[in-house]
């Protein structure tokens, strides 16, 4: 059996803003809003170049993550395709004024990524 990621899903405070930060920031195009209006659920999926999904979600009731915390989801990881990539997507998006956690830099495990906040603070690897 071959497996790979379909999406990645996060819990959100402010579905619209959550929605426009990846469909600007990233290039995303999002689908239609999703609700069911029995339970409150609201979501849109949000497709990258490449076809990776992030789901985003959000429903009366689920408590928000406190910011820092550390368990459960850790972090969505978009491949920007090389150094350079990397390198110019964090400038763009340190214009934009996007909390930038860590800047570029080679991991001990041999990676060259960087990691930005979204609005709600989830962490955001840029990797080569």
């Amino acid at each position: 059996m071959k497996l790979r990621i379909d999406h990645v899903a996060l819990w959100v405070r402010d579905l619209e803003r959550m929605r426009e930060f990846y469909v600007r920031t990233f290039g995303g195009t999002s689908g239609a809003l999703y609700h069911n209006a029995a339970t409150g659920f609201r979501s849109y999926f949000v497709t990258l170049a490449e076809g990776a999904r992030v789901e985003l979600m959000q429903m009366p009731g689920v408590p928000a993550r406190k910011p820092g915390d550390m368990t459960g989801y850790a972090h969505i990881a978009l491949s920007a395709g090389g150094r350079e990539a990397v390198d110019a997507g964090v400038a763009r998006l340190r214009a934009r004024g996007v909390t930038i956690v860590s800047e570029p830099r080679e991991t001990g495990d041999g990676y060259y990524e960087a990691v930005v906040l979204d609005p709600e603070g989830n962490r955001i690897e840029f990797s080569a």
